[in-house]
């Protein structure tokens, strides 16, 4: 099969390799559609994966073609989405399902081979039966939706409705965060991001309350549009500190902070700024990656609900479209910030 194989840093090199065989507990999966995430840059160009060589790519669906399993063979031919999380479900973590936080866990992608690739295997608990309503250019931003998701439920959606929610940060799990901050009703969901290109697909999303923190005052739009008060809620989708004070210093007393953005480096506070946390008595949630179990219910089955009902849509932040032999030219799209994009999405 061809594949895109990460061989050292800065090394990925578009090759043929075996096919996976299929083994027990395991489903071959022929890849479709496959997302480029912002953490692929760096994990490519940067620091690499946990060993060479590996096949990146943890955004990915397709179609089950071969399973090993007798009891599973009916699985041949579904549609499928993918949890690239695997979890070693002997952690006390994983005992009480919360196999987000794995201690021990694998991952297609950076740990072991994912869906830069024409086929990946993949552990049958990982997939996910998709409606056919359901693209699968929709279905390889399941990872990044639910991951919005998750976050947002760290707070808990019952006080999100009515609220006032500020997102720093419109990137492609910001603009997902807008999204489901509406579907739990919020009030009003401002944004704050740096780039026209973020401007105007927010619009395109239906949020036109925006700020270019580069050319405005973020402080004096987020108290214009909170009658001076600052909103409720605010999303550090960043990762830096200088975006965390500009959060701590909006948000209103009493209110939650959202840490979503992985941080670059070192994540400093001025004293008079830290003081915000305690003077306003914040709350500050943490979030990572996203709840699923199996079949059952979790974000990624929540997430399917809201794209097949039509209250999400993913594919609208697709601002590029390629072809599996151009995949390298989506990476350098994100790498060189030429232009802009939000979702760069190979297909095949």
């Amino acid at each position: 099969m061809k594949a895109y194989v990460l061989e050292g840093i800065d090394q990925l090199e578009y090759k043929d390799v075996e096919t996976p065989e299929s083994r027990e507990g395991f489903a071959l999966v022929e890849v479709k559609a496959v997302g480029i995430c912002g953490s692929d840059i760096p994990r490519i160009f940067e620091t690499g994966t946990y060993h060479f060589p590996t096949i990146p790519g943890h955004e990915f669906a397709g179609v089950v073609k071969e399973v090993y399993d007798e009891e599973y063979k009916e699985l041949v031919g579904e549609r499928v989405g993918v949890f690239p999380l695997i979890p070693c479900r002997e952690c006390s973590p994983c005992q009480e399902g919360k196999y987000e936080l794995c201690r021990n866990y694998n991952y297609l992608g950076s740990r072991c081979d994912g869906g830069f690739a024409e086929y990946v295997l993949v552990p049958i608990w990982n997939l996910l039966p998709l409606p056919d309503t359901v693209s699968f250019q929709e279905a390889a931003m399941l990872e990044p939706a639910s991951v919005a998701r998750h976050g947002l439920s760290q707070i808990g959606e019952e006080n999100i409705l009515g609220k006032t929610v500020c997102i720093f940060g419109p990137g492609t799990i910001g603009l997902l965060m807008a999204q489901w901050a509406g579907i739990f009703g919020a009030d009003k969901v401002l944004l704050v991001g740096t780039k026209e290109g973020q401007k105007d697909l927010a619009a395109k999303l239906g949020f036109t309350l925006f700020c270019n923190s580069k050319t405005e005052d973020v402080q004096e739009f987020l108290k214009a549009n909170t009658d001076g008060e600052g909103p409720d809620i605010v999303v550090e989708g960043v990762g830096n500190d200088s975006v965390l004070s500009e959060c701590l210093k909006a948000v209103k007393p009493g209110g939650s902070i959202l840490l979503v953005g992985n941080p670059h480096g070192d994540v400093n506070l001025e004293k008079a700024v830290f003081w915000q946390i305690l003077r306003k008595q914040l709350k500050l949630y943490g979030t990572w990656n996203s709840s699923y179990f199996g079949g059952m219910e979790s974000d990624w089955t929540k997430t399917v609900e809201a794209i097949e009902e039509d209250r999400l849509k993913p594919a609208e932040q697709i601002t590029h479209e390629l072809e599996f032999e151009r995949l390298k030219d989506g990476l350098n799209i994100m790498r060189e910030r030429k232009e802009f994009c939000n979702k760069v999405m190979i297909t095949r």
